[in-house]
């Protein structure tokens, strides 16, 4: 198991501050809607971040956000640049992260298992 590395974790939460008010102040776009940036994996060379993103939508729009802020990572990248003293600024990847999703899901199975059990007593 590779060993945490703080200051890459360190940058991966400015990122995550510094995209989430670059995408809600900064892009313009109506399409975005209601994006949330949970979390940014950045690789040990600060060559490429992976940026974990979740909508209020869900996964519907999802395609087209994603290939919305594809189009827009070079203006990202451009303004983390601005903000963040990196001498190289990462090459940002965006991902649906569908975890919340799966928990809300799995929590309404657990919420209509225990109904049925309820009801069969």
């Amino acid at each position: 198991m590779p060993k945490e590395f703080s200051r890459t974790r360190r940058v991966g939460e400015q990122m995550q501050r510094d995209l989430a008010q670059l995408i809600q102040q900064e892009l313009k776009d109506p399409r975005i809607g209601m994006l949330t940036v949970l979390s940014v994996d950045v690789s040990r060379d600060f060559s490429h971040a992976k940026v974990f993103v979740s909508s209020l939508e869900g996964s519907e729009g999802m395609k087209q956000t994603l290939e919305i802020l594809g189009r827009a990572s070079g203006f990202l990248r451009h303004e983390l640049g601005r903000r963040i003293k990196l001498r190289i600024i990462p090459e940002l990847h965006f991902v649906h992260d569908e975890s919340i999703e799966r928990g809300n899901r799995l929590s309404s199975l657990i919420d209509q298992a225990i109904a049925s059990d309820k009801k069969e007593d």
